[in-house]
C-alpha cells in the first residue's frame, strides 16, 4: 500500500544571507527547512544551485529527469539551477524531517518559483 501525502507546507527559516564579494551580484542563503510528518512542498524551481543536507529524519526528492531518491540523516545532495523539483516531501507520516540548505542566487532573485509560474522556465 502506498503512503498518502498530507498537503501541509514546509516551514522555512533563513539562517544567513550573505552577498558573495568574489562573485559580483551573487548571494548565498542558508536555510533551515522543517517538514512536519507527511508534509510536502509543491513542485518548484530554484533559479540557482542548491546544496541540501539532512539534519534529521528522511526526505524524498525528485528533480526532472531523475528517479525519486530518499535521503536520511547525514546524507546530502546537489540540485542544478532551474531544474524542476517535482517531489520534495517528508518520507515519514509519523516523524519530522529537517534539512540545512545552501542556495546560491542572483541578488534580488526569488529562491523558489512554482513550476509553471511565468519566471520558472517551465
Amino acid at each position: 500500500m502506498g503512503q498518502a501525502t498530507v498537503l501541509a507546507e514546509d516551514s522555512v527559516s533563513v539562517l544567513m544571507k550573505q552577498p558573495l564579494t568574489d562573485m559580483a551580484g551573487k548571494v548565498a542563503t542558508v536555510l533551515s527547512l522543517d517538514y512536519a510528518p507527511g508534509a510536502a512542498s509543491d513542485p518548484h524551481v530554484h533559479p540557482g544551485s542548491v546544496f541540501a543536507y539532512v539534519l534529521e529524519g528522511a526526505v524524498v526528492t525528485q528533480v526532472e529527469g531523475e528517479q525519486p531518491m530518499t535521503y536520511t540523516k547525514g546524507e546530502h545532495w546537489y540540485e542544478s539551477p532551474k531544474k524542476p523539483h517535482l517531489v520534495s516531501r517528508n518520507a515519514s507520516l509519523t516523524e519530522p524531517a529537517k534539512l540545512l540548505v545552501l542556495l546560491l542566487s542572483q541578488e534580488g532573485e526569488a529562491l523558489k518559483v512554482p513550476v509553471n509560474a511565468p519566471d520558472s522556465g517551465k
